[in-house]
C-alpha cells in the first residue's frame, strides 16, 4: 500500500460496464520526510485515479493500493482497476532515522 491525498473527482459518462457504481478519485502520491510530514511526489506519475472503496472526500489523507491488489480489493477480478483507495488515514507516525 502507498500514501496519497485526494484532490478531486473524475467524472465519465461513458465508461466499461465494469466501472459502473464506482466513484473515480484523483489522488496524489505522498511520501514520508525527515520530521515525520508528508510531502507530494513532484513528477509526472505523481497524480493517479483510483476508485474509492471506503468513501474517502478532497483533502483526505488515504492508503491505496495498485495492480492486483486493487482488482482484488474492488472484487473484480477482470476488471480495468488499476488503483483502489481502501483506507483513510486517521493519523500517522513516521520515524525516518530509526533503523
Amino acid at each position: 500500500m502507498k500514501l496519497g491525498r485526494i484532490v478531486g473527482n473524475v467524472v465519465a459518462t461513458r465508461k466499461d460496464d465494469r466501472l459502473v457504481g464506482h466513484k473515480l478519485l484523483v489522488l496524489q502520491i505522498l511520501r514520508p520526510q525527515a520530521g515525520g510530514d508528508l510531502v507530494a511526489v513532484e513528477d509526472k506519475d505523481g497524480f493517479l485515479v483510483a476508485v474509492d472503496l471506503v468513501g474517502a472526500g478532497i483533502g483526505e489523507t488515504v492508503l491505496f493500493c495498485s495492480g492486483s491488489s486493487a482488482r482484488a480489493s474492488a472484487a473484480e477480478g477482470a476488471s480495468p482497476i488499476d488503483a483502489a483507495v481502501v483506507g483513510i488515514v486517521d493519523s500517522l507516525d513516521v520515524d525516518l532515522e530509526a533503523r
